[in-house]
């Protein structure tokens, strides 16, 4: 099966939304330290404006859910996704994080739509719903993700704006250049 390519359907199949769980063993006092630094870090960052980042208040400190170890979620929008990938890869030191979008489809974001920041670790999936009706939007009052007002560009502004790339790019000789088609 071949990827979509139709401008609309992707556009609106878009992930809003994503979750990343720093995860440390429990009962390993120096992880956790770790664990709870880089959620104060995360905090005062997002307090001061660098990205948008919502740590879950709770901090699980045993296995909880598919999570087989001690961890917390930090959720997300997708417009402050890069700046928090960027800043967790560069600053997490050893612990691992688990990345994965916010679908209706739980078990497939935490199975085939993952990625890790370090080891992985395996999950108990089993509990997860295979699809959900609602549409995961957490936090509306920020009026972010799912909940955002309305969509940053139209179709037509990603259209021109990806014309203006493709003329750009047409004279770089190691740009690979759109099919035709």
């Amino acid at each position: 099966m071949s990827p979509p390519t139709d401008l609309e359907e992707v556009v609106n199949s878009e992930v809003k939304e994503w979750h990343f769980h720093i995860y440390f063993h429990q009962h390993n006092a120096e992880e956790h330290h770790a664990a709870l630094q880089l959620r104060d870090a995360v905090l005062r960052l997002r307090r001061d404006g660098a990205f948008v980042a919502v740590p879950l208040f709770r901090v699980n400190a045993d296995p909880i859910g598919p999570h087989p170890v001690g961890s917390y979620e930090i959720w997300v929008p997708a417009t402050s996704f890069a700046s928090v990938f960027s800043y967790l890869c560069q600053h997490r030191g050893e612990l691992s994080i688990l990345v994965h979008p916010l679908t209706r489809e739980e078990r497939r974001d935490h199975e085939i739509r993952r990625a890790w920041l370090g080891p992985s670790y395996p999950l108990d999936l089993s509990r997860l719903p295979v699809l959900t009706e609602d549409i995961p939007l957490q936090y509306p009052s920020l009026k972010l993700g799912y909940s955002a007002p309305e969509a940053d560009f139209t179709l037509e502004d990603r259209r021109r704006i990806g014309a203006n790339v493709e003329r750009i790019l047409k004279n770089e000789k190691e740009a690979a250049r759109a099919p035709s088609n």
